[in-house]
């Protein structure tokens, strides 16, 4: 292995190191106590290092919610695989992402509620987000119904799903109809 190598090796290391830290720090205290002070403490390295990695917090943001985003995609494809029959696989997505939701808030936070400088439906929209409404498209296209676009009836789904995870979240619906709502949403909205 080469010197350049073992140094790429290294500073790959040290971002994920970075990103798990954030996601952590955000995930116990919420991300106002995400700061590069408090990350370079934790990580045992100098700001001047971290800011070798990331211009600032809106980064170190936008690479935990590319992270997120590869997470609940591959969430939504396993438990979807799992599933048997159209309506079954779109109660079990609408599950997945609830749950990822509902699991990993400061994350969830990060992909749809907080500025991580990402571009979302664009051509320069990152891999990750482009694969994570795939997972969706590729589960939810099949149910949209005769005549839509399965594209927009994707982004509908989901928009209601989000709906879903943040009221409930915020307190605003109470979680013993959580099993009724994905029931409701699905039953309107998929054709099988």
């Amino acid at each position: 292995m080469s010197v350049q190598e073992r140094k790429e090796r290294e500073r790959a290391a040290r971002e994920r190191l970075i990103v798990a830290t954030a996601r952590e720090l955000a995930e116990q205290q919420g991300w106002d106590a995400v700061t590069t002070r408090r990350l370079a403490e934790r990580i045992e390295y100098s700001q001047p290092v971290l800011y070798s990695h990331f211009r600032g917090k809106r980064e170190i943001i936008g690479a935990v919610a590319l992270q997120g985003a590869a997470e609940m995609a591959a969430a939504v494809r396993a438990t979807a695989s799992a599933a048997d029959g159209p309506r079954n696989r779109v109660t079990a997505v609408a599950h997945a992402y609830l749950d990822f939701a509902e699991r990993n808030p400061a994350v969830y936070d990060a992909m749809f509620q907080l500025d991580g400088g990402l571009t979302f439906a664009a051509e320069d929209t990152p891999e990750p987000l482009k694969d994570g409404f795939a997972a969706l498209l590729e589960n939810l296209g099949e149910v949209a119904g005769d005549g839509v676009h399965p594209g927009l009836f994707t982004e509908v789904f989901w928009a209601a799903l989000h709906g879903l995870a943040t009221l409930t979240r915020a307190g605003r619906l109470p979680p013993a109809e959580a099993e009724r709502r994905v029931e409701l949403l699905v039953g309107r909205l998929a054709v099988a």
